[in-house]
C-alpha cells in the first residue's frame, strides 16, 4: 500500500496510521495542508473493503477539507480521519478513547469532529482524551448536520439562480440520494420551500419517514439516477458520478452534501460537456465546518448560520468564473481555493478547540 506514490497523495503533510490492540482500533489520520491553521475534519467510521480503500478515502477527504476551509474563509487547514469498522457493531468507549489519544498525540495539528458513522456522543468520548475536538455540546454547536443541510439548501438555490434564472424551490423536483442526518434535514428545508421530492436510501425506515413527513415519492437506491428531476442531490457516499451513472442522469443541476462525488476529475469535465451544472461538493457541503468554527463561549447560532448562507454567493462566483473561462465548475472551484491558499487571508476567528 504505497503512500507517496498513491494516486490520491497530493503533497499531504502527514499521514498517521493508528492501531490500538486492546480496543481493536484501526484508523488513519490524514493532514493535507496547515497553511491557514490547524487541520480540521470529521472522523468517518466505515467497513472499508481494504486498507487501500480507507487510505484513498482519508487522502481525498483531507484535501477536500483544505479547499473547503479556504473557500469558506476559515482559519483551518485540511484534515480527515477514518476508522475501519462497522459503526453499527464495533463502537466502544475504549475505541473512541484510543482514537482521542492518537488525535492528542498530534498536539493540535488535527481537530476531530463528526462524520459518517460518528455521532456527537462518540466525539464527546474522544474529548475525554483530547481537547482537540469540535462539534460537541459543551462547545455550543453540537451536531453540525442541520447546518450542513442548510448550506446545501442555499447552494441549490444558487445553482437554480444560475441555471434557471430563479432561486425559487416552489414546484422544483429534487431527487435526494441518502437520508442520513444531512439528507433528512435537507429534505425538510426543500419541502418547506415547496419542492417536490423523490428520495432513496438503503434504510427502508428512513425512506418511509421521508415519504410520510415530506410527501416524498420513493424509488429503489439504484433507480435514483434515472429520476427525471430538476436537481440531483447526492447525500450519501462519494464517487456516485462515474462512468456507469453519468449517462443516466437527467437533472440539469447536481448539488448535494456527499463528499468526493466525482469518481475522477474527468467526470467534472463530462458534466460540463453535457451542460449539467455541478455544485462542487467541498463548497456546497461546507456548512457543518463553518458552523462549528463559531463554537466557543460566545457562540451565536444566528451569526453561524449567516456565515453558512454565504455558500450561496461563493457558488455564484464559481459558476460565473467557470462560464467566463470555459472550464468545468470543479476546476473553477479548485482554482479559486488555490488562489485563496496562496493569498492566505482570512477574517474568521481561530477555532476554540484548537
Amino acid at each position: 500500500m504505497p503512500l507517496f506514490g498513491h494516486r490520491d497523495f497530493d503533497a499531504h503533510e502527514q499521514v498517521v496510521f493508528c492501531h490500538d490492540a486492546t480496543s481493536g482500533l484501526k484508523a488513519i489520520i490524514a493532514i493535507h495542508d496547515t497553511t491557514r491553521g490547524p487541520s480540521l475534519g470529521g472522523c468517518r467510521m466505515w467497513p472499508y473493503a481494504s486498507e487501500d480503500e480507507a487510505l484513498t478515502d482519508a487522502l481525498r477527504l483531507a484535501r477536500g477539507m483544505t479547499y473547503k476551509s479556504a473557500l469558506a474563509d476559515l482559519p483551518y487547514g485540511g484534515g480527515k480521519s477514518v476508522i475501519i469498522g462497522d459503526s453499527h457493531t464495533m463502537k466502544s468507549e475504549a475505541l473512541f478513547l484510543a482514537m482521542g489519544r492518537f488525535v492528542d498525540s498530534l498536539s493540535g495539528r488535527y481537530v476531530i469532529a463528526e462524520d459518517v458513522g460518528i455521532s456527537v456522543d462518540d466525539v464527546e468520548v474522544m474529548a475525554r482524551a483530547t481537547r482537540h475536538v469540535a462539534g460537541t455540546r459543551a462547545a455550543g454547536g453540537g451536531d453540525p448536520s442541520p447546518a450542513t443541510a442548510y448550506g446545501v439548501f442555499m447552494g441549490i438555490r444558487a445553482a437554480l439562480a444560475h441555471a434557471a434564472n430563479s432561486d425559487s424551490l416552489k414546484g422544483v423536483h429534487v431527487a435526494v440520494q441518502g437520508l442520513g442526518h444531512v439528507g433528512y434535514h435537507l429534505c425538510r428545508y426543500l419541502a418547506e420551500a415547496g419542492a417536490q421530492l423523490t428520495v432513496s436510501d438503503i434504510d427502508a425506515d428512513a425512506v418511509a419517514r421521508a415519504s410520510r413527513e415530506f410527501s416524498a415519492q420513493t424509488v429503489a437506491p439504484e433507480a435514483i439516477y434515472d429520476v427525471a428531476a430538476d436537481v440531483f442531490a447526492p447525500c450519501a457516499l462519494g464517487a456516485v458520478i462515474n462512468d456507469q451513472t453519468i449517462g443516466r442522469l437527467k437533472a440539469r443541476v447536481i448539488a448535494g452534501s456527499a463528499n468526493n462525488q466525482l469518481a475522477e476529475p474527468r467526470h467534472g469535465v463530462e458534466l460540463a460537456r453535457r451542460k449539467i451544472l455541478y455544485a462542487p461538493d467541498y463548497v456546497i457541503n461546507a456548512g457543518g465546518v463553518v458552523y462549528i468554527s463559531h463554537e466557543g463561549p460566545s457562540f451565536d447560532e444566528t451569526q453561524a448560520l449567516a456565515h453558512v448562507a454565504r455558500i450561496h454567493d461563493t457558488l455564484g462566483e464559481i459558476f460565473t468564473r467557470a462560464e467566463q473561462q470555459g472550464i468545468p465548475t470543479s476546476e473553477a472551484a479548485d482554482r479559486l481555493a488555490q488562489d485563496r491558499l496562496r493569498g492566505h487571508t482570512t477574517t474568521a476567528k481561530s477555532p476554540a478547540a484548537a
